[in-house]
Protein backbone atom coordinates (compact mmCIF):
# COMPACT_ATOMS: atom_id res chain seq x y z
CA UNK A 1 0.00 0.00 0.00
CA UNK A 2 1.32 3.44 -0.93
CA UNK A 3 2.14 5.90 1.88
CA UNK A 4 -0.75 8.18 0.88
CA UNK A 5 -3.24 5.29 0.97
CA UNK A 6 -1.95 4.17 4.38
CA UNK A 7 -2.29 7.71 5.70
CA UNK A 8 -5.88 7.89 4.46
CA UNK A 9 -6.69 4.54 6.07
CA UNK A 10 -5.13 5.63 9.34
CA UNK A 11 -7.06 8.88 9.34
CA UNK A 12 -10.33 7.05 8.65
CA UNK A 13 -9.73 4.85 11.69
CA UNK A 14 -8.64 7.77 13.85
CA UNK A 15 -5.19 6.21 14.30
CA UNK A 16 -1.78 7.84 14.29
CA UNK A 17 0.59 6.52 11.58
CA UNK A 18 2.58 4.57 14.18
CA UNK A 19 -0.53 3.07 15.74
CA UNK A 20 -1.67 1.96 12.30
CA UNK A 21 1.64 0.13 11.75
CA UNK A 22 1.46 -1.45 15.22
CA UNK A 23 -1.96 -2.98 14.53
CA UNK A 24 -0.34 -5.91 12.75
CA UNK A 25 1.46 -7.05 15.92
CA UNK A 26 -0.90 -5.61 18.51
CA UNK A 27 -1.50 -8.90 20.38
CA UNK A 28 2.27 -9.40 20.66
CA UNK A 29 2.77 -5.80 21.80
CA UNK A 30 0.15 -6.30 24.49
CA UNK A 31 2.02 -9.38 25.67
CA UNK A 32 5.24 -7.34 25.75
CA UNK A 33 3.42 -4.72 27.82
CA UNK A 34 2.18 -7.34 30.28
CA UNK A 35 5.66 -8.79 30.57
CA UNK A 36 7.24 -5.39 31.17
CA UNK A 37 4.77 -4.66 33.97
CA UNK A 38 5.46 -8.08 35.50
CA UNK A 39 9.20 -7.34 35.73
CA UNK A 40 8.65 -5.14 38.77
CA UNK A 41 7.84 -8.25 40.82
CA UNK A 42 11.36 -9.57 40.16
CA UNK A 43 12.83 -6.83 42.36
CA UNK A 44 13.03 -6.56 46.13
CA UNK A 45 9.64 -5.43 47.52
CA UNK A 46 11.35 -2.33 48.98
CA UNK A 47 12.15 -1.02 45.49
CA UNK A 48 9.34 -2.60 43.49
CA UNK A 49 7.32 0.63 43.62
CA UNK A 50 10.14 2.66 42.08
CA UNK A 51 10.50 0.14 39.23
CA UNK A 52 6.74 0.14 38.63
CA UNK A 53 6.80 3.94 38.38
CA UNK A 54 9.77 4.00 35.97
CA UNK A 55 8.31 1.44 33.58
CA UNK A 56 4.69 2.53 33.96
CA UNK A 57 4.68 5.56 31.67
CA UNK A 58 3.83 3.91 28.38
CA UNK A 59 5.85 5.35 25.51
CA UNK A 60 5.83 4.63 21.79
CA UNK A 61 7.45 1.19 22.29
CA UNK A 62 9.29 1.68 19.01
CA UNK A 63 12.07 -0.76 19.81
CA UNK A 64 9.70 -3.62 20.71
CA UNK A 65 7.68 -2.82 17.58
CA UNK A 66 10.80 -3.04 15.44
CA UNK A 67 11.85 -6.35 17.05
CA UNK A 68 8.43 -7.90 16.44
CA UNK A 69 8.10 -6.67 12.85
CA UNK A 70 11.63 -7.83 12.02
CA UNK A 71 10.82 -11.21 13.56
CA UNK A 72 7.71 -11.52 11.42
CA UNK A 73 9.55 -10.34 8.31
CA UNK A 74 12.15 -13.10 8.69
CA UNK A 75 9.88 -15.92 9.89
CA UNK A 76 7.19 -16.60 12.45
CA UNK A 77 7.07 -14.42 15.59
CA UNK A 78 8.19 -16.62 18.50
CA UNK A 79 8.34 -16.27 22.27
CA UNK A 80 12.01 -15.33 21.84
CA UNK A 81 11.00 -12.25 19.88
CA UNK A 82 8.70 -11.18 22.72
CA UNK A 83 11.57 -11.76 25.20
CA UNK A 84 13.84 -9.62 23.02
CA UNK A 85 11.22 -6.86 22.81
CA UNK A 86 10.92 -6.76 26.62
CA UNK A 87 14.70 -6.59 27.07
CA UNK A 88 15.32 -3.76 24.58
CA UNK A 89 12.50 -1.71 26.12
CA UNK A 90 13.88 -2.19 29.65
CA UNK A 91 17.29 -1.01 28.45
CA UNK A 92 15.62 1.99 26.83
CA UNK A 93 13.75 2.86 30.05
CA UNK A 94 17.03 2.61 32.00
CA UNK A 95 18.64 5.10 29.61
CA UNK A 96 15.69 7.48 30.03
CA UNK A 97 16.08 7.42 33.79
CA UNK A 98 19.75 8.33 33.45
CA UNK A 99 19.10 10.90 30.70
CA UNK A 100 16.59 12.75 32.86
CA UNK A 101 19.13 12.99 35.68
CA UNK A 102 21.80 14.46 33.41
CA UNK A 103 19.34 16.85 31.77
CA UNK A 104 17.66 17.79 35.06
CA UNK A 105 14.36 17.09 33.29
CA UNK A 106 11.21 17.34 35.36
CA UNK A 107 8.62 15.75 33.05
CA UNK A 108 8.61 12.52 31.07
CA UNK A 109 5.54 10.87 29.51
CA UNK A 110 3.27 13.48 31.10
CA UNK A 111 4.38 12.72 34.66
CA UNK A 112 7.23 13.80 36.95
CA UNK A 113 10.53 12.11 36.18
CA UNK A 114 12.03 9.66 38.66
CA UNK A 115 14.69 12.20 39.62
CA UNK A 116 12.07 14.92 40.11
CA UNK A 117 10.21 12.67 42.55
CA UNK A 118 13.02 10.94 44.44
CA UNK A 119 16.27 12.73 43.62
CA UNK A 120 19.37 11.88 41.63
CA UNK A 121 21.00 9.34 43.95
CA UNK A 122 18.09 6.94 43.97
CA UNK A 123 17.47 7.51 40.25
CA UNK A 124 21.04 6.59 39.26
CA UNK A 125 20.77 3.33 41.17
CA UNK A 126 17.33 2.59 39.75
CA UNK A 127 18.64 3.02 36.21
CA UNK A 128 21.51 0.68 37.06
CA UNK A 129 19.03 -1.88 38.41
CA UNK A 130 17.02 -1.79 35.21
CA UNK A 131 20.17 -2.23 33.10
CA UNK A 132 21.29 -5.18 35.23
CA UNK A 133 17.87 -6.79 35.12
CA UNK A 134 17.79 -6.52 31.32
CA UNK A 135 21.21 -8.21 31.14
CA UNK A 136 19.94 -10.96 33.45
CA UNK A 137 16.98 -11.61 31.16
CA UNK A 138 19.27 -11.63 28.12
CA UNK A 139 21.46 -14.30 29.74
CA UNK A 140 18.51 -16.72 29.61
CA UNK A 141 18.74 -17.12 25.84
CA UNK A 142 20.32 -20.45 24.92
CA UNK A 143 22.25 -18.78 22.12
CA UNK A 144 25.05 -16.82 23.84
CA UNK A 145 25.36 -14.61 20.75
CA UNK A 146 22.09 -12.94 21.79
CA UNK A 147 23.23 -11.93 25.27
CA UNK A 148 26.63 -10.85 23.94
CA UNK A 149 25.04 -8.60 21.33
CA UNK A 150 22.69 -7.04 23.90
CA UNK A 151 25.57 -6.39 26.30
CA UNK A 152 27.59 -4.81 23.49
CA UNK A 153 24.65 -2.59 22.54
CA UNK A 154 24.32 -1.46 26.18
CA UNK A 155 28.01 -0.60 26.18
CA UNK A 156 27.64 1.39 22.95
CA UNK A 157 24.72 3.35 24.41
CA UNK A 158 26.76 4.32 27.46
CA UNK A 159 29.79 5.17 25.31
CA UNK A 160 27.69 7.49 23.15
CA UNK A 161 26.31 9.27 26.20
CA UNK A 162 29.80 9.71 27.65
CA UNK A 163 31.17 11.16 24.41
CA UNK A 164 28.20 13.52 24.08
CA UNK A 165 28.66 14.70 27.68
CA UNK A 166 32.39 15.10 27.15
CA UNK A 167 31.79 17.34 24.13
CA UNK A 168 29.17 19.67 25.56
CA UNK A 169 29.65 23.32 24.52
CA UNK A 170 32.24 22.13 21.97
CA UNK A 171 32.27 24.50 19.00
CA UNK A 172 34.60 22.12 17.14
CA UNK A 173 31.96 19.38 17.08
CA UNK A 174 31.13 18.44 13.48
CA UNK A 175 28.02 16.88 11.96
CA UNK A 176 30.01 13.67 11.47
CA UNK A 177 30.86 13.61 15.19
CA UNK A 178 27.21 14.11 16.08
CA UNK A 179 26.10 11.26 13.81
CA UNK A 180 28.68 8.95 15.37
CA UNK A 181 27.40 9.82 18.85
CA UNK A 182 23.77 9.34 17.83
CA UNK A 183 24.51 6.02 16.15
CA UNK A 184 25.98 4.79 19.42
CA UNK A 185 23.47 6.21 21.91
CA UNK A 186 20.30 5.43 19.95
CA UNK A 187 21.04 3.59 16.72
CA UNK A 188 22.75 0.70 18.48
CA UNK A 189 19.65 -0.38 20.42
CA UNK A 190 17.42 -0.21 17.33
CA UNK A 191 20.10 -2.13 15.45
CA UNK A 192 20.29 -4.95 17.99
CA UNK A 193 16.48 -5.20 18.13
CA UNK A 194 16.26 -5.79 14.37
CA UNK A 195 19.45 -7.85 14.12
CA UNK A 196 18.57 -10.27 16.93
CA UNK A 197 15.00 -10.60 15.72
CA UNK A 198 16.42 -11.97 12.46
CA UNK A 199 18.89 -14.15 14.38
CA UNK A 200 16.11 -15.64 16.53
CA UNK A 201 14.24 -16.39 13.28
CA UNK A 202 17.37 -18.28 12.15
CA UNK A 203 17.80 -16.07 9.10
CA UNK A 204 21.07 -16.28 7.19
CA UNK A 205 24.00 -14.03 8.03
CA UNK A 206 23.40 -11.67 5.09
CA UNK A 207 19.78 -11.17 6.13
CA UNK A 208 20.76 -10.58 9.76
CA UNK A 209 23.23 -7.91 8.65
CA UNK A 210 20.57 -6.30 6.44
CA UNK A 211 18.21 -5.93 9.38
CA UNK A 212 20.99 -4.65 11.61
CA UNK A 213 21.77 -1.91 9.08
CA UNK A 214 18.07 -1.05 8.78
CA UNK A 215 17.82 -0.77 12.54
CA UNK A 216 20.81 1.48 13.01
CA UNK A 217 19.60 3.88 10.29
CA UNK A 218 16.04 4.00 11.63
CA UNK A 219 17.34 4.52 15.17
CA UNK A 220 19.75 7.26 14.16
CA UNK A 221 17.00 9.01 12.19
CA UNK A 222 14.65 8.75 15.15
CA UNK A 223 17.21 10.45 17.39
CA UNK A 224 17.49 13.26 14.85
CA UNK A 225 13.70 13.56 15.06
CA UNK A 226 13.82 13.65 18.86
CA UNK A 227 16.53 16.34 18.74
CA UNK A 228 14.42 18.42 16.35
CA UNK A 229 11.40 17.89 18.60
CA UNK A 230 13.41 19.30 21.51
CA UNK A 231 13.49 22.56 19.55
CA UNK A 232 10.22 22.55 17.62
CA UNK A 233 7.88 20.67 19.97
CA UNK A 234 5.68 21.84 22.81
CA UNK A 235 5.76 20.39 26.31
CA UNK A 236 1.98 20.10 26.43
CA UNK A 237 2.00 17.89 23.32
CA UNK A 238 5.10 15.83 24.10
CA UNK A 239 4.54 15.40 27.84
CA UNK A 240 8.23 15.92 28.59
CA UNK A 241 10.66 18.71 29.42
CA UNK A 242 11.97 20.33 26.22
CA UNK A 243 14.98 22.55 25.50
CA UNK A 244 17.24 20.41 27.65
CA UNK A 245 19.80 19.82 24.88
CA UNK A 246 20.50 23.53 24.45
CA UNK A 247 20.50 24.20 28.20
CA UNK A 248 23.08 21.47 28.71
CA UNK A 249 25.25 22.52 25.77
CA UNK A 250 24.47 19.45 23.67
CA UNK A 251 24.90 20.63 20.11
CA UNK A 252 22.45 18.58 18.06
CA UNK A 253 22.05 18.53 14.29
CA UNK A 254 20.05 21.80 13.90
CA UNK A 255 22.65 23.68 15.94
CA UNK A 256 25.58 22.16 14.05
CA UNK A 257 24.02 22.91 10.66
CA UNK A 258 23.49 26.51 11.74
CA UNK A 259 27.06 26.83 13.06
CA UNK A 260 28.53 25.30 9.91
CA UNK A 261 27.57 28.34 7.82
CA UNK A 262 27.43 30.97 10.57
CA UNK A 263 29.74 33.97 10.73
CA UNK A 264 32.08 34.39 13.68
CA UNK A 265 29.71 36.97 15.14
CA UNK A 266 26.73 34.60 14.77
CA UNK A 267 28.66 31.78 16.40
CA UNK A 268 29.60 33.94 19.38
CA UNK A 269 26.05 35.20 19.68
CA UNK A 270 24.76 31.63 19.57
CA UNK A 271 27.12 30.57 22.34
CA UNK A 272 26.12 33.54 24.45
CA UNK A 273 22.44 32.65 24.11
CA UNK A 274 23.13 29.05 25.12
CA UNK A 275 25.29 30.04 28.10
CA UNK A 276 22.64 32.48 29.28
CA UNK A 277 19.92 29.85 28.72
CA UNK A 278 18.01 32.16 26.38
CA UNK A 279 16.56 29.07 24.75
CA UNK A 280 13.57 30.64 23.04
CA UNK A 281 15.78 33.14 21.19
CA UNK A 282 18.16 30.39 20.09
CA UNK A 283 15.25 28.25 18.94
CA UNK A 284 13.92 31.10 16.80
CA UNK A 285 17.31 31.46 15.10
CA UNK A 286 17.31 27.76 14.23
CA UNK A 287 13.81 28.03 12.80
CA UNK A 288 14.35 31.06 10.56
CA UNK A 289 18.08 30.95 9.75
CA UNK A 290 19.73 30.75 6.37
CA UNK A 291 18.82 28.06 3.80
CA UNK A 292 15.22 27.95 5.02
CA UNK A 293 16.30 27.25 8.57
CA UNK A 294 18.70 24.79 10.17
CA UNK A 295 15.71 23.04 11.70
CA UNK A 296 14.10 22.28 8.34
CA UNK A 297 17.44 21.14 6.92
CA UNK A 298 17.83 18.73 9.85
CA UNK A 299 14.31 17.43 9.31
CA UNK A 300 15.12 16.79 5.65
CA UNK A 301 18.33 14.96 6.61
CA UNK A 302 16.47 12.69 8.99
CA UNK A 303 13.76 11.97 6.44
CA UNK A 304 16.40 11.12 3.80
CA UNK A 305 18.07 8.71 6.23
CA UNK A 306 14.78 6.86 6.65
CA UNK A 307 14.45 6.54 2.86
CA UNK A 308 17.97 5.07 2.79
CA UNK A 309 16.98 2.60 5.50
CA UNK A 310 13.95 1.53 3.49
CA UNK A 311 16.19 0.98 0.47
CA UNK A 312 18.29 -1.54 2.44
CA UNK A 313 15.22 -3.79 2.64
CA UNK A 314 14.68 -3.89 -1.13
CA UNK A 315 16.05 -7.42 -1.44
CA UNK A 316 14.05 -9.12 1.31
CA UNK A 317 11.11 -11.45 0.71
CA UNK A 318 7.89 -9.50 1.03
CA UNK A 319 5.14 -10.35 3.49
CA UNK A 320 2.78 -8.28 5.64
CA UNK A 321 5.49 -7.72 8.28
CA UNK A 322 8.04 -6.55 5.73
CA UNK A 323 5.39 -4.20 4.33
CA UNK A 324 4.85 -2.90 7.87
CA UNK A 325 8.57 -2.20 8.25
CA UNK A 326 8.41 0.02 5.15
CA UNK A 327 5.27 1.61 6.60
CA UNK A 328 7.14 2.23 9.86
CA UNK A 329 9.63 4.31 7.89
CA UNK A 330 6.79 6.19 6.22
CA UNK A 331 5.19 6.87 9.63
CA UNK A 332 8.44 8.26 10.98
CA UNK A 333 8.81 10.51 7.94
CA UNK A 334 5.29 11.81 8.57
CA UNK A 335 6.38 12.65 12.12
CA UNK A 336 9.30 14.61 10.67
CA UNK A 337 6.96 16.46 8.31
CA UNK A 338 4.81 17.60 11.22
CA UNK A 339 7.83 19.47 12.63
CA UNK A 340 8.43 21.58 9.53
CA UNK A 341 8.12 25.33 9.98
Amino acid sequence: MEASARSAASAALGLSPLAHVAQLVQPHLEEVERRIVQQAAAFDPEIEGYVTYAIGGRGKRLRPLLALLAGGATGKIKSGHVDLAVIVELIHVATLVHDDIMDEAERRRAQPTVNARWGNSLSVLLGDCLFAHAMNLAARFENADVSRAIAQAAREICSGEIIQTQRRFDLKLQVEDYLRIVEKKTGSLFAVAAELAALISEADRKMIETFKNFGVQIGTAYQIYDDCLDIAGTESATGKTLGTDLRKGKFTLPVLIFLRSASEFEREHCCQLVLEERIEEMTEILRIGATNGALNESIAAGSDMIREAQTTLDGIALNSYADALFALGDALREMFDQLRV
